[in-house]
């Protein structure tokens, strides 16, 4: 059709004088036979998408806009429109068009004031939504042509989803919520983040071009799922890049949850309806994932899941029968056999929940909910386990929560920075990753100094200064890192790495480091005093502590570990061994690193070894001396008692005479006050 009778066909069918909805009928297209055929032609294939079971709406799309482009005033035509929007990637596109369907004639369709509603209340017009939803009849079930239906139950549950979040939306949260950049973005979706603790590595769900199997989804016409890697520069990402092979293959695979280490992924592949793999990072490349087992994987649809800071419990989603709703969260312990637990009614709705994730605090449940206090869709909640009792789930509020799905929202160790994927306006593509700064409770205003010009000294001038924001930690946890590496000659090591409760003296996680780089990773929730041990095959172990109390803020501790091999003058430090002040009594938080050492001897037979005591310089030197040799003798004594020969055993106590650090700050005498082991034979 030429453009110029295509133009004046346009202007003719949306003149004022068409007051009501235009139909598609030779009447009302004049002598233009052929924009009345090609209408037609247009509707009819848009139709036969729209109609199908289930509806194509993206294929229906582009014929309905053609057909509206030569009939922008048909009434029904516009809610088909506005219906392919809101069940598309940019929903708020539906608003214009439903607005003009109910202009033209809200009875050409029994949904237009519902639709219209929905898209009200997607683009946070609360008030306005509120009045479509009471317009809105509930749709008789023969009538019911677009998901979801509408009952009177569930407009009643958008109301009150208008009214929360016209409350959450009047108290905005203090975040700033920035783009991840086209590092990680891309023109497609992009969704799914998890992050290291640290934040050192990023893995997120693409659909864009380039993917593994090259294959589209033809319900939503986007590519396969693959999923992306990049690490953090300092400032920037670096360019997500394509797993590939075996991780990613011409299927559906998506990452859904990430050890705090980085060294342990969960994917979620569509077979089976849906359920959960883990691989492992060996080295610089990842593994085959594996199917967990069917305790987790059943039937049912399996969609998403996290890591406990140990590695060994998954908290997960299913849809599996017996649930609370629609899906639901469990948790289960991926040692032994029992059977998953559900979360109960603290957590699960009658509605669904998705996208659970446990913080590296080990206490603090993010997920998301259609129940509970939502403003639509799947808001983001956050529980807190004390007790044993799950915290009312609090809402995280706008502008972090939208009326639409916020889904998959994890965060950094400490809190400062939350990362999800989310539908906003000048994004890059369909769905964007968005990076979250917390800033914490708003500071209180600042008054300045009086400004002292000439011309203000009659009347002085106070100007009040906002303090700016800064970003907040949070989290009740540390993170200690760094390297493994063979002392001797500076090589990365893969090596064991224990974290051991000190109070009853169990090994709570075991990590590896890298098998390539040797960098480990080790989340702390405060609460406890921590035992760390490094081990290797043909090395001495490596021990630190940490007693973090209930409370203690979050860190980040570095901390490089050379092991040292069984060698003749090689001395090791026993962190893990601990007396009461001005004391050579063990205390019972010694215990394990005591077994370790009992264990080494036992297992070398030619094995001596000489204990030794230092202490720092507070005191009298002599008072001192004695200390540390009775200290060490202490550990010797431990030592025969439980069956090592007092031959192969020497104690040495050097009071104040080695110190290993200044004695000057409290740092440097906490370094000096310690208790060492030198290999004198082998």
């Amino acid at each position: 059709m030429p453009f110029f009778p295509r133009l004046f066909l346009v202007l003719l069918l949306a003149s004022p004088a068409a007051a009501q909805s235009v139909e598609f009928s030779k009447d009302n297209f004049g002598d233009n036979k052929d924009g009345l055929r090609e209408a037609q032609r247009e509707l009819k294939a848009g139709d036969q998408e729209y109609f199908a079971d289930p509806p194509r709406y993206v294929q229906a799309l582009p014929h309905l806009l053609a057909a509206q482009e030569l009939n922008p005033n048909n009434a029904a035509l516009n809610v088909k429109i506005g219906d392919c929007y809101l069940h598309s990637a940019i929903k708020t596109a539906a608003l214009s068009y439903l607005q003009k369907a109910a202009k033209l004639d809200a009875t050409a369709d029994a949904r237009t004031h519902y639709l219209l509603a929905r898209a009200l209340h997607l683009s946070a017009k609360w008030r306005e939504a509120m009045a479509e939803y009471q317009l809105a009849p509930p749709l008789p079930a023969a009538d019911r042509r677009s998901e979801p239906p509408y009952t009177a139950a569930e407009i009643q549950r958008h109301l009150q989803e208008c009214r929360t979040g016209q409350q959450l939306m009047a108290h905005p949260v203090r975040v700033f919520i920035d783009n991840a950049g086209p590092e990680l973005n891309s023109p497609g979706s992009d969704y799914g983040p998890v992050v290291s603790a640290d934040e050192a590595t990023i893995l997120i769900t693409s659909r864009r071009t380039g993917s593994t199997g090259g294959k589209k989804d033809p319900a939503t016409d986007s590519y396969f799922e693959d999923i992306y890697q990049a690490s953090w520069r300092g400032k920037t990402w670096s360019p997500a890049e394509n797993l590939g092979p075996p991780v990613n293959t011409d299927d559906h695979n998506a990452t859904v949850g990430l050890s705090p280490d980085g060294q342990r992924m969960l994917v979620y592949v569509g077979s089976n309806g849906g359920d959960l793999l883990e691989t492992t990072l060996g080295g610089r490349t990842w593994e085959k994932p594996r199917r967990l087992g069917s305790r987790i994987n059943t039937s049912a649809h399996e969609s998403s899941a996290s890591y406990s800071p140990d590695g060994r419990t998954l908290y997960f989603v299913s849809d599996r029968p017996g649930g609370a709703g629609s899906s639901d969260i469990y948790k289960v312990s991926l040692e032994g056999n029992a059977p998953p637990e559900n979360l109960g009614s603290a957590i699960n709705t009658v509605g669904g929940e998705e996208g659970a994730f446990m913080a590296p605090d080990g206490k603090t449940l993010y997920f998301s909910s259609e129940g509970h206090n939502s403003m639509g869709g799947y808001d983001i909640f956050k529980s807190v386990l004390e007790n044993g009792k799950w915290s009312t789930p609090e809402n995280l509020g706008w502008p972090i929560n939208t009326p639409d799905d916020d889904v998959f929202f994890v965060t950094s160790a400490s809190g400062r920075h939350g990362y999800y994927s989310s539908e906003r306006p000048g994004g890059l593509g369909a769905k964007d990753i968005y990076r979250i700064t917390f800033l914490g409770p708003e500071k209180p205003p600042v008054l300045s100094e009086e400004n002292q010009l000439l011309a203000s000294r009659l009347a002085p001038i106070k100007q009040t200064v906002l303090a700016p924001a800064v970003a907040v930690a949070t989290a009740q946890v540390t993170i200690l890192k760094g390297t493994v590496t063979d002392d001797a000659t500076k090589q990365p090591l893969d090596a064991a790495i224990d974290l051991v409760d000190n109070a009853s003296g169990q090994t709570i996680a075991t990590f590896r480091s890298n098998a390539v780089s040797g960098r480990y990773l080790v989340s702390l929730p405060s609460g406890t005093n921590y035992g760390i041990v490094v081990r290797q095959d043909g090395y001495l172990f490596h021990s630190e502590n940490f007693d973090l109390p209930a409370g203690a803020a979050f860190a980040e501790v570095t901390k490089d570990i050379p092991l040292k091999r069984l060698e003749v003058g090689t001395v090791i430090v026993l962190r893990n061994i601990f007396f009461d002040s001005g004391k050579a009594t063990l205390r019972p938080e010694s215990t394990a690193e005591l077994e370790r050492l009992q264990k080494l001897l036992t297992e070398t037979p030619a094995l001596k070894l000489e204990m030794a005591g230092h202490t720092d310089d507070v005191g009298e030197a002599a008072k001192n001396q004695d200390l540390s040799q009775r200290r060490a003798q202490a550990v010797v004594g431990y030592l025969t008692q439980h069956g090592i020969a007092a031959t192969r055993l020497n104690a040495a106590g050097y009071g104040e005479t080695q110190p290993v650090a200044p004695n000057t700050t409290k740092l440097g005498r906490q370094l000096n006050r310690r208790t060492e082991f030198k290999v004198t034979a082998k």
